[in-house]
């Protein structure tokens, strides 16, 4: 199927944000500033996990890490955004997106299941970010972002949960809806606002992985 659609080539203006102030001697500091809150989510998360016997621990351990790679990659490609430094950006998202992923199917479906597919959603997800940088072809990348944003709401409304509250779950997902609408209006909310729809972006989305920690501790 996705073979038949025509490769999708990064949008160079992708790389132009709004934002472009700089302090403390740092370009586009607000865009990499904000980036702390992923590390300090995937770094509190993994300590949390490290001392605690959580279900498929390994799988929410990886999640966090990934978020926390999140956060340095991230600041990394906003100091100079281009795609060289996009790919770092990118590859720490498809580990949290598809050990999310992973992880809910084990919780909902079956827990062999979960970890059957662990590895392989992993390498896909890696291998799509791979394929978008030595391509210029966005089409798998795209199937890693949105496609377990689609399955996940058919899980949370066809399987019963385990451990995870439903309603848990989707405030991550209206988290992650934010992020998403916070960075289609990025210039608009820095007029509006003085922060960009971008900066919001990051702050969104952490909050959702904060998120994660706190329905695994309830």
């Amino acid at each position: 199927m996705i073979s038949l659609l025509q490769p999708i080539p990064q949008d160079q203006s992708y790389h132009r944000f709004a934002d472009v102030r700089m302090w403390l001697a740092t370009p586009n500091a607000a865009d990499v500033f904000s980036n702390v809150a992923f590390v300090i989510v995937g770094i509190v998360g993994l300590f949390w996990l490290a001392r605690r016997a959580v279900p498929q621990r390994w799988m929410w351990m990886t999640f966090f890490g990934g978020v926390t790679l999140v956060g340095f990659g991230s600041a990394y490609y906003h100091l100079n955004p281009i795609d060289a430094t996009l790919v770092w950006d990118r590859l720490p998202m498809t580990i949290a997106f598809m050990s999310f992923f992973a992880a809910l199917l084990a919780e909902r479906c079956n827990e062999r299941v979960g970890t059957w597919l662990f590895v392989p959603l992993l390498a896909f997800g890696i291998g799509s970010v791979v394929y978008w940088r030595y391509t210029d072809d966005l089409r798998w990348y795209g199937v890693v972002q949105y496609g377990p944003m689609l399955a996940i709401p058919m899980l949370l409304l066809t399987r019963p949960p385990r451990y995870l509250r439903t309603s848990d779950v989707w405030i991550v997902l209206a988290s992650y809806a934010a992020a998403k609408v916070f960075e289609r209006f990025d210039a608009p909310l820095l007029s509006v606002l003085g922060v960009s729809g971008h900066t919001l972006k990051h702050v969104a989305a952490a909050a959702g992985c904060g998120w994660v920690l706190r329905a695994l501790r309830r």
